[in-house]
C-alpha cells in the first residue's frame, strides 16, 4: 500500500505544485479566494469528484466527494487556501489546500479496494471568520466519521489543542454635555468602557492561568471637552475548554453590565465575529497519522507546544474525530509563521518533499482506519468520552 500511494503521489505532484504555486502568485483575503477555489475544484473533478460550489451558502466554499461501491467510513480533508493582508501566503495556505487536495485525490485512487467515501472541503477565512465555523453550525459535518489536515510550520508536530475563543463587543449609550461648564448634565459613555477594562482587569486574579481576555476601544469620543455619549469596545475571550469560556465570557458581560449600572449609561452587547470552538485532537487518529509519517519518512513528530492561539478547525472537533498537526516547510524553526519568510518556504524543493510526505502519511492514516474496525471504534469511543 505505502508504494503505491508514493507512487501516486509522485504522478500527481507536477500538478499540485503548480496549484501551491498559482494559489501563492494570486493571494487573496478570506472569502474572496475565487481564484484559488476555481483551482482547487478544477483538479478535483478532472480526478473524479462529484463537486459542490457555492457550498453551504459560502461563495468560496465547495465540497468534493467521491463514494466507492464497497460500504466503509466517510473521511474528509479540509483545505484552506486564504491569505494575509500584506505578506500573502505567510501562513503557507497555498501549501495547506494542496496537501488535503493532493490527500483527497490519492485517497480516491484506492478507495475502491477499501470501500468508503472521501470528501474534501474547501473551507475559505481561516484567517477571520473562518467557514469552518459555518458549516459545522449547518451540520455539514454531521455524516463525517474522521476528519483531518495538516498545517506548515517551521517543525513536524503532533495534533494538540487550541483556545475556545468568543468574541463580544460593548456599545454604551450616554448623553453629551459641555464638560466643563455642565458635567453633571452629562453621562459618560467612555467612563463606562474604561471602567468595564478595569472590572475586567480586577477579575484576572481569578481566571484559570490559561485563560485570555484583552480588547481595544474603537470608538472613545470626539473631543475632550465633549462628554462622550458613545463607545464601542471589542474583546476576544479564550480558555482551553468551550465549556469555562462560556462562564468567563458571562463574567466578562458581568462587567461591562456593572459599568452601565454605574454610569447610567444603556449597554448594547453583540458578538462582531465568529466565535471558534477549542480545538480536541483525537489522540488514538494522531498516533495513527505520527505512525504513519514516520513509516513514510522516518520523521518523528514533536509534542504539541502549549497553545495560545484559536483555530475554525476547533469547531469540527466539537462533532467528530479531528486532527491538525503541523509539518515542517522551512528546516529552520527559527521562522515563524505569518511572515514572507514563511511564504517563500512554500515555494522551496524541501517544502515540496514535505508535502509528499505528509499526502502520503494522511492518505495511509486514512487508509488504516478505513481497513480497521477495531481502530475506527477506538477513535470513535474516545470522541465520545472526551470532555468537549
Amino acid at each position: 500500500m505505502k508504494e503505491k500511494v508514493l507512487d501516486l503521489i509522485n504522478e500527481l505532484s507536477p500538478e499540485l505544485n503548480e496549484l501551491s504555486l498559482e494559489i501563492y502568485n494570486n493571494p487573496e483575503l478570506g472569502y474572496e479566494e475565487h481564484k484559488a477555489c476555481a483551482l482547487h475544484t478544477s483538479l478535483l473533478k478532472k480526478y473524479g469528484f462529484t463537486v459542490q460550489e457555492n457550498f453551504s451558502g459560502v461563495a468560496t466554499g465547495f465540497k468534493a466527494e467521491y463514494k466507492s461501491q464497497k460500504e466503509g467510513i466517510t473521511v474528509a480533508y479540509m483545505a484552506e487556501y486564504d491569505a494575509l493582508p500584506g505578506i500573502g501566503h505567510g501562513c503557507g495556505h497555498n501549501l495547506l489546500g494542496t496537501v488535503s487536495t493532493g490527500a483527497g485525490i490519492i485517497l480516491k485512487e484506492i478507495v475502491d479496494e477499501i470501500g468508503g467515501t472521501v470528501v474534501v472541503f474547501g473551507t475559505p477565512a481561516e484567517e477571520t471568520s473562518g467557514a469552518k465555523v459555518t458549516y459545522v453550525a449547518n451540520h455539514e459535518f454531521d455524516n463525517v466519521d474522521v476528519a483531518m489536515m495538516a498545517h506548515p510550520g517551521s517543525e513536524y508536530t503532533k495534533s494538540g489543542s487550541s483556545l475556545a475563543l468568543e468574541p463580544v463587543q460593548f456599545e454604551f449609550f450616554g448623553k453629551t454635555a459641555h464638560a466643563a461648564a455642565s458635567p453633571e448634565k452629562g453621562i459618560n459613555a467612555l467612563d463606562a468602557a474604561i471602567q468595564t477594562f478595569n472590572s475586567i482587569n480586577a477579575l484576572r486574579e481569578h481566571f484559570k492561568s490559561d485563560s485570555r481576555v484583552h480588547g481595544v476601544i474603537l470608538d472613545g469620543g470626539k473631543a475632550a471637552n465633549i462628554v462622550p455619549d458613545y463607545t464601542k469596545s471589542q474583546f476576544y475571550v479564550r480558555s482551553t475548554s468551550k465549556t469555562y469560556n462560556m462562564e468567563l465570557l458571562e463574567k466578562v458581560k458581568n462587567c461591562a453590565r456593572g459599568a452601565a449600572l454605574a454610569t447610567g449609561c444603556e449597554l448594547k452587547i453583540t458578538k462582531y465575529e465568529f466565535n471558534y470552538d477549542n480545538m480536541v485532537t483525537n489522540q488514538a487518529l494522531s498516533d495513527t497519522f505520527n505512525k504513519s509519517i514516520y513509516d513514510v519518512a522516518g520523521i518523528v513528530m514533536k509534542e504539541p507546544s502549549k497553545s495560545t492561539g484559536s483555530i475554525d478547525a476547533g469547531q469540527v472537533s466539537q462533532v467528530c474525530p479531528a486532527i491538525h498537526p503541523y509539518f515542517d516547510i522551512t528546516n529552520d524553526p527559527s521562522i515563524a509563521g505569518h511572515t514572507r519568510e514563511m511564504a517563500s518556504a512554500t515555494l522551496t524543493d524541501y517544502a515540496k518533499e514535505q508535502m509528499k510526505n505528509t499526502i502520503a502519511a494522511l492518505v495511509l492514516t486514512a487508509a488504516e482506519v478505513m481497513e480497521n474496525k477495531e481502530l475506527y471504534e477506538k477513535i470513535r469511543k474516545e470522541f465520545e468520552s472526551t470532555e468537549k
